[in-house]
């Protein structure tokens, strides 16, 4: 299983990013996709999640900022960041709960490799 991201950037404060990711490769089923964040010198952090039903979940610093969507339930998710803000600066890195078949017994976090995400004026 490959999850790979895109959309990061340098924008202002205030401004707007999207966030993309895809999964792919042998995929039975997936769970929940979602992101985490890393900023320098800080643990990794959930940001948002969103599972197969479509049932959210958001950190306190995205509530109300931050969307997660994920199109009918399917291998691609997104995170639209508005009002961006200088402390959400940081690696974003998106994964995917996976089941690579039938046969599996548990579902396996699989990542990807991170994109940056510098708000500053």
């Amino acid at each position: 299983v490959q999850v790979v991201e895109s959309g990061g950037g340098l924008v202002q404060p205030g401004e707007s990013l999207r966030l993309s990711c895809a999964a792919s490769g042998s995929i039975f089923s997936i769970n929940h996709m979602g992101w985490y964040r890393q900023a320098p010198g800080l643990q990794r952090e959930l940001v948002a999640r969103i599972s197969s039903a479509g049932i959210t979940n958001y950190a306190d610093s995205a509530k109300g900022r931050f969307t997660i969507s994920r199109p009918y339930a399917q291998n691609t998710v997104y995170l639209q960041m508005d009002s961006l803000k200088p402390e959400d600066t940081a690696a974003y890195y998106c994964y995917a709960e996976a089941k690579e078949n039938s046969r599996a017994r548990s579902y396996i976090m699989y990542w990807g490799q991170g994109t940056q995400v510098t708000v500053s004026s």
